[in-house]
């Protein structure tokens, strides 16, 4: 299949881009990484954005973005703001209490996702959602994450990060099997018990992993986050693509 390319959660670095993100960015495309996915734009307009990843050649894998710019008056300008980005994934990774706190609400959750997914295909727009860990915490006989993708439609993206799962207790690699074409992007994480892990020094199975997302999966970006710090946070990210370099990717 066609390989997939490699982008970085700017998160992972997000002092630095709070000092410098034009600087940050160049930094993220001098070390190989083929994207980026927005948490937050640090003053700019989309314009500019556009701008600075055009001039670095970097593509747009995705944004997180608050439920709330995705309500009601607020989804007409994140629509046109992430068009103008050049963005088809609004990703919301974090949900308020109320959206989570009953199997009802995880159900009521879906049908809004599914509402919300219906109204931005016509722009070409994916809507999505990102794990932590209380995903997989036992609700009323079942697991959130399931509730809810168990839900939703087909076109709501899955995105499964992978050492954010193993902290919740689940196994990633299941989790693809049982939602084919639903991993459009997916974040590269790595977990340890032990020590703050670069990709590849953990309990991730990569090879069923990336085997999953090239067959099955769908999956469109890979996105390397990294949240722990064995170095400064430039010089971790750029090991993690380095890691992946080194396993064929």
């Amino acid at each position: 299949m066609t390989r997939i390319p490699i982008a970085l959660q700017l998160y992972s670095v997000r002092e630095d881009c709070a000092r410098d993100l034009p600087g940050t960015l160049g930094a993220v495309a001098e070390m190989g990484y083929e994207g980026v996915e927005f948490a937050g734009y640090h003053g700019y307009s989309a314009k500019d954005l556009r701008r600075l990843l055009d001039d670095l050649g970097l593509k747009v894998a995705g944004s997180h973005v608050p439920l709330e710019t995705l309500l009601g008056d607020n989804l007409p300008a994140t629509i046109e703001f992430n068009k103008e980005l050049g963005n088809r994934f609004l990703i919301v990774p974090w949900l308020p209490e109320e959206y989570r706190s009953s199997r009802q609400a995880w159900l009521d959750t879906a049908k809004l996702f599914n509402e919300l997914s219906e109204k931005v295909a016509a722009e070409g727009m994916y809507v999505g959602y990102h794990n932590h860990h209380i995903e997989f915490a036992p609700l009323e006989g079942e697991t959130p994450w399931d509730i809810f993708f168990g839900n939703t439609r087909p076109e709501v993206v899955m995105q499964l990060d992978a050492g954010n799962a193993l902290h919740g207790g689940a196994d990633p690699i299941p989790i693809l099997e049982r939602y084919p074409g639903r991993a459009l992007t997916v974040h590269l994480k790595e977990y340890s018990k032990t020590k703050q892990a670069l990709i590849g020094e953990g309990e991730v199975r990569w090879a069923e992993f990336f085997h999953l997302c090239e067959t099955i999966g769908g999956t469109q970006w890979y996105i390397v986050e990294q949240e722990t710090y064995p170095y400064p946070p430039l010089e971790s990210v750029k090991r993690c693509l380095q890691a992946l370099k080194a396993m064929g990717k």
